[in-house]
């Protein structure tokens, strides 16, 4: 499953929307946003993104990821909108029949997503500025 919300992402029924009879292993990845980047203090972010073409990006980070490894389930859930400091803005569940599959596509997964998808964010410091940054493009992933 692929989604984009403005919600609160509900990041335990991720884990079990994935969970299945034939998996031994479920990882979960949750992005949060944090207080600090580099040396400046964040208060808060804003994502933003065009829904048709990031959700088209995440549909083939799902189809290439499901190609390489063993998935049973999978969901991307991406939020949009304003998030405090300590929100989830990312979160990535993968089942597979064994751990090293599950880590190994997981971590595929959220890098290709980070990397490709068309999501935009908004640095708001302390101090007052802002200033949109590409994950990608910033270093900090």
């Amino acid at each position: 499953m692929i989604h984009l919300t403005d919600r609160a992402i509900d990041y335990d029924a991720l884990s079990e929307q994935v969970r299945r009879p034939d998996c031994g292993a479920i990882v979960l990845f949750l992005g949060t946003v944090r207080d600090l980047t580099s040396d400046r203090v964040t208060i808060a972010l804003d994502y933003e993104a065009y829904p048709g073409m990031a959700e088209k990006k995440m549909r083939e980070i799902e189809e290439e990821t499901r190609k390489r490894w063993p998935v049973g389930d999978m969901v991307m859930v991406h939020r949009l909108g304003n998030l405090d400091v300590g929100d989830v803005s990312v979160a990535v569940a993968v089942s597979t029949p064994h751990r090293a599959q599950a880590f190994e596509a997981c971590r595929h997964a959220i890098d290709r997503l980070k990397e490709l998808v068309p999501i935009w964010k908004k640095e708001n410091w302390a101090d007052g500025s802002s200033e949109w940054i590409h994950p990608e493009k910033s270093g900090l992933q």
